[in-house]
């Protein structure tokens, strides 16, 4: 009981100290030629009281102090200590003090690192960074405070849902939040420049370590994300365009285009407006994705709470924001682009404004994909659920010229160009057309659709792939991104075009078999852990060309809460996953087994470990791109 109170008295005296250093950059912005060593105090107070606040809910978990409302809903005895911590920010509220310790620590962070910088820049950075802070400071202690009591003091806590309990689940929210949060610096301080009309090259070398850090943890969080679901979920796949998968790809898009236009502003005066309203888009689609998990309107698995007091705080506090910075872009921003900064139809430029273009209306798609089910739900109390199909009509045909702008576009030159290695260029066109003819014709009915898509992957792949050798392409960071997204696309339609799957029902003792695999159940075992029991399901398969292998998925019976999870067992190589998932038939002594063939599903992973390794190569790496 002493940590939660401690925790929230911290909370309290956070805000506190956020409406004192209103005060004092009022003050400071005036006349001031160096920020005030008050500020910086105050600042590191603040992110000190919020770690503070943070550690007493950890501890609080640690000894499940059960007077704790939070504890008591997301905690048990028998939960082993690893998940106990986890289950910090495993739940509503915790998530958020989460958002809040990021939110201190980013701006702390950028105080310190931009002494270079104008005074009035950095003054105005924090005071728009403290709106969004006080706001979260408020929100939490009004509607989600991770430090309510309960009376009388309950023995036993809910537990966390089992499916929560994972490691790949226990790291993926504090590195997604870094993404996340890491926006709200660029978007902080994008209102910051254009206020004082500081947008400029110099700047953009600043800001672009900002974007170049949110981009590769948002990169990263977003791979464990889909890990987790692959193994843990027992769908047997990488993508399944859950509305909460889409909540975090849409600011990713955003900030990847955004980078991209940092990059070119970094060697020209252009592209000005473009930055300002990506950057106030990244943050708005974060803050966004928050509001629509945090309000429960969303139909997922990763969703938490159902609160409308909740979803209506944060979606006033999202369209002040909006607001705010609208305002801010319209009255203040001057373009500066002149026309002797004119660039032709061949060059750079063109290419990353024709792909820029192409990644907004990949947004949209989601966006719309996303929110449009919740609207008429609204409007219509209809239910319907958006799939898979939907995104691929109106995704995979724009994704070609996608593909081949993607690749032609690093070899063209700043401002005017003309296209050096016309023949090579068109070499590689043709290879690529023909190994991808000769890949679809004898494994898919979508002949003409995936030929083309195949064709436009490979000749990215083999352009990247060239990059790496030649004496002219000199910027690594972007080669290895590219080479990641070319691979990541490729392994994506391997793996669709090449994945079987069979669903049986099998009790001990049975076979079942095709022309494809031979599945034996051979046994069936229990083991009690600590906070669950387990049924072991021993199958044996073998494959068409004779090879075989054994595979014990399992079906986990937790005590607290009383739940069933099903646990796939994969056997993983460089050409493909072996994927079995079993669950209970009910009434019966069968059970449903699911076994998949998914092809390249390692090199998925590993094409995204690369394309953050572009960005952390960037990152690292002085100097122009």
């Amino acid at each position: 009981m002493i940590f939660s109170a401690i925790g929230n008295y911290s909370l309290i005296l956070g805000l506190f100290f956020g409406l004192i250093l209103f005060y004092f950059s009022a003050k400071n912005f005036k006349d001031s030629k160096v920020v005030d060593t008050k500020i910086l105090s105050f600042t590191f107070l603040q992110f000190f009281l919020v770690v503070i606040s943070f550690l007493c809910l950890v501890l609080s978990f640690v000894v499940s102090d059960f007077s704790n409302e939070t504890v008591f809903n997301n905690s048990h005895t028998t939960k082993p200590i690893f998940y106990k911590i986890a289950g910090t920010w495993g739940n509503h509220e915790g998530s958020l003090l989460l958002w809040l310790l990021v939110l201190t620590l980013f701006i702390l962070i950028f105080l310190l690192k931009t002494k270079n910088q104008p005074i009035k820049y950095r003054i105005l950075t924090l005071v728009f960074q403290q709106i969004i802070i006080v706001g979260f400071f408020i929100f939490l202690i009004k509607t989600s405070n991770p430090f309510n009591h309960i009376y009388p003091i309950p023995t036993e806590g809910l537990g966390l849902n089992p499916i929560l309990q994972d490691p790949a689940l226990a790291i993926h929210p504090p590195i997604l939040y870094l993404g996340y949060v890491g926006s709200s610096i660029i978007f902080s301080s994008v209102l910051a420049a254009t206020c004082l009309n500081l947008i400029s090259k110099k700047w953009a070398s600043h800001i672009k370590k900002w974007v170049l850090s949110s981009w590769f943890f948002l990169t990263l969080g977003i791979l464990l994300g889909s890990i987790w679901a692959y193994y843990e979920l027992g769908w047997g796949g990488f993508w399944f365009w859950d509305p909460v998968e889409n909540v975090s790809l849409m600011p990713w898009l955003a900030l990847t285009t955004l980078l991209h236009c940092i990059l070119v502003l970094e060697k020209k005066l252009i592209l000005t407006s473009w930055v300002i309203i990506l950057s106030i888009s990244t943050f708005a689609l974060s803050m966004s994705g928050t509001f629509l998990v945090r309000s429960g309107i969303l139909n997922s698995v990763h969703t938490f709470a159902n609160d409308p007091e909740r979803g209506l705080f944060i979606l006033i506090f999202l369209f002040s924001l909006i607001f705010l910075s609208l305002f801010i872009f319209f009255f203040f921003h001057k373009t500066n682009e002149s026309n002797s900064n004119s660039f032709f139809l061949l060059s750079k430029e063109t290419a990353i404004i024709i792909n820029n273009w192409f990644m907004m209306y990949f947004l949209s798609v989601v966006l719309i994909g996303t929110i449009y089910p919740i609207f008429l739900d609204v409007l219509s109390s209809q239910k319907i659920s958006v799939g898979p199909p939907f995104y691929h009509k109106l995704i995979i045909p724009f994704l070609i010229p996608f593909l081949l702008i993607m690749a032609i576009g690093p070899k063209l030159k700043w401002i005017k160009s003309n296209l050096e290695d016309k023949v090579y260029l068109f070499t590689v066109l043709t290879i690529s057309i023909l190994l991808s003819i000769f890949i679809v014709k004898n494994f898919s009915s979508n002949f003409l659709i995936n030929s083309i898509l195949i064709s436009s992957a490979l000749y990215l792949f083999f352009i990247t792939l060239r990059d790496f050798f030649s004496k002219r392409s000199k910027n690594l960071s972007q080669n290895t991104a590219h080479f990641g997204f070319s691979l990541l696309i490729l392994s994506i339609l391997f793996n669709n075009l090449f994945s079987t799957e069979i669903i049986t029902n099998l009790k001990v003792g049975e076979t079942f078999e095709n022309t494809k695999a031979k599945i034996v159940f051979e046994s069936i075992s229990q083991k009690e852990k600590k906070n669950y029991n387990s049924i072991i399901a021993k199958f044996t398969v073998q494959d068409s060309k004779g090879k075989s292998v054994n595979l014990s998925p399992e079906l986990r019976i937790y005590n607290q809460p009383n739940i069933a999870t099903s646990e796939a067992d994969i056997k993983t190589t460089l050409l493909s996953d072996k994927f079995i998932v079993i669950n209970i038939v009910q009434n019966q002594e069968y059970l449903n087994v699911r076994y998949q063939v998914k092809p390249f599903m390692l090199w998925i992973w590993i094409s995204v470990i690369l394309i953050s390794t572009g960005g952390l190569i960037s990152f690292i790496k002085k100097g122009y791109e």
